[in-house]
């Protein structure tokens, strides 16, 4: 099962890894800057729609994206406990 909370957690640090802004985020993909900010705090996830694109602008495949792999799950937990 997808955890909301580690998709979002794994497209801020994906995000920040590339040096964007949600804003440009947002704006590449159509949607609005709160709406990434959403999937980053774990309020919602990318439509379908909009994951291909944002695995494209992340630099990572979209299986990837939403299961993550060893790897990205021990950042994201490291992101995520830094964040709180």
């Amino acid at each position: 099962m997808i955890s909301v909370e580690k998709l979002g957690a794994r497209i801020a640090l994906l995000r920040k890894h590339q040096g964007l802004t949600q804003t440009q985020i947002a704006e590449h993909i159509g949607v609005t800057p709160q709406a990434v900010s959403k999937w980053e705090r774990g309020l919602a996830c990318p439509d379908l729609v909009c994951l291909d694109e944002l695995s494209d602008i992340l630099g990572i495949s979209i299986d990837s994206l939403l299961r993550g792999t060893a790897y990205e799950v021990a950042a994201v937990s490291i992101y995520s406990s830094r964040a709180v």
